[in-house]
């Protein structure tokens, strides 16, 4: 039995339950104490006017498994929101293989039943917002990605982690991309940020295994940045000196960059991240909510970002 100490974004629950339970019970997420953090570090103050409704994160239910599993990005299986779910059926993810390499102890290739520890499963309720300004409440099923690293036992030189997804173009019918994308698709965070008891390997949500469009078999969250920084289907784990190239910040620097936090006071080019559009197909008008300050984890995490400029850092 695992015994957590109470931050104020968890999400009291004993067990994982049904998802019919989750949608007809008020999951308390304890992010509206970041509304007040938002002024942290330069950033705008809460409680401006806006068209938005103000996201009292306690009043937020978790999506429907039917949304959460058919709304997706994972390019490598197209490009339209519902095309995962459509063609994902073709990933193969039993037997699974994790390399861990770089500057640790411990490298090797690790089978998914040796580098996941059922023991230590935890359920948890976090939001998910999207760098293109859409917003889920999923309910995740995993461990901490700080259990992985320990066992790993990095360097003390090493300063990063990476991570890859699975490039297969036989399972993957995007192929088309690999030229412009440059896969494997490729993430990193700073080694403080991925010891955070908040950063989650998942293996599930809703209680149930994780489907191949969310990410199967293993797939990471990192709750207070945008969804694309939170990589699916990995394959490798690298320890570094120095930042690892990631993919879209290679891509596209000037519009996504390697923090990615979110931070409705820094926009993306194209598009504003003031504000968020909850999916929620059984609604017949959307809604749009308040964007929070670190997706309303800033009592949390907030001090890993203290001095720096996070409109350079973005």
């Amino acid at each position: 039995m695992i015994i957590r100490i109470a931050k104020k974004s968890d999400i009291p629950s004993s067990e994982i339950t049904p998802e019919d339970v989750y949608i007809n019970r008020r999951k308390f997420l304890g992010a509206s104490a970041g509304i007040g953090a938002a002024a942290f570090l330069g950033c705008g103050a809460a409680g401006a006017e806006s068209d938005a409704e103000a996201a009292d994160s306690q009043d937020l239910e978790p999506t429907s498994w039917d949304d959460i599993t058919t709304y997706n990005n994972f390019y490598e299986f197209g490009l339209d929101k519902a095309d995962p779910a459509r063609n994902a059926h073709t990933l193969v993810t039993r037997p699974w293989t994790i390399r861990v390499d770089g500057l640790c102890a411990k490298p090797g290739d690790y089978q998914l039943e040796d580098f996941v520890k059922p023991s230590v499963m935890e359920d948890r309720v976090y939001r998910f917002r999207c760098v293109e300004a859409w917003s889920m409440v999923i309910p995740w099923r995993g461990f901490p990605l700080a259990d992985a690293i320990a066992r790993a036992e990095p360097d003390p030189s090493a300063k990063y982690v990476a991570f890859e997804t699975l490039w297969d173009p036989d399972q993957m019918p995007e192929r088309r991309w690999k030229p412009r994308i440059g896969w494997p698709y490729r993430e990193g965070l700073r080694l403080d940020e991925a010891m955070h008891p908040l950063a989650l390997m998942v293996t599930g949500l809703y209680g149930k295994t994780l489907p191949n469009q969310n990410g199967a078999p293993l797939r990471l969250i990192v709750p207070w940045k945008y969804g694309f920084k939170s990589i699916k289907s990995i394959v490798r784990m690298t320890f570094t000196e120095d930042e690892p190239p990631t993919t879209w910040a290679t891509q596209t620097p000037g519009e996504y960059g390697f923090y990615s936090n979110v931070n409705p006071n820094v926009n993306h080019p194209r598009w504003s991240q003031a504000n968020e559009r909850v999916v929620d197909s059984s609604r017949l008008f959307k809604r749009r909510i308040e964007t929070l300050f670190l997706n309303g984890y800033a009592d949390e995490v907030a001090h890993l970002y203290e001095g720096m400029d996070l409109k350079k850092f973005f």
